[in-house]
């Protein structure tokens, strides 16, 4: 396997999201996708993420998964309306559930 990666920039929070794609099969994986966050309004939106999507069909691609590389403290995920959009996996490591209880009593969850 030869995986090609795309780069996406997001430049409200300075944070790289990942494309990486199998050429010789099409399939594909997102890492680390941004949702975007405008702190004034205080409203969400998933114009990056759309614009992933976007790049996913228009390259004729099948998204397997997206992937968190960790708990995100600079910026909000879209993995959950990717996975939704797409149907593909969405996956974190196991130590994301310690930092769900430290954070979780903080945020009344």
């Amino acid at each position: 396997m030869n995986p090609q990666v795309q780069t996406f920039f997001d430049p409200a929070t300075f944070t790289a999201t990942h494309l990486v794609v199998d050429s010789a099969t099409s399939q594909a994986a997102i890492i680390d996708p941004v949702l975007d966050f405008d702190a004034k309004s205080g409203k969400l939106a998933t114009r990056s993420a759309d614009a992933l999507l976007e790049a996913v069909e228009d390259q004729g691609l099948t998204l397997h998964y997206v992937l968190e590389t960790h708990a995100h403290a600079d910026h909000l995920s879209a993995g959950d309306h990717l996975r939704r959009r797409s149907g593909a996996d969405l996956a974190i490591g196991a130590g994301i559930a310690q930092v769900q209880r430290v954070f979780a009593p903080m945020f009344d969850a």
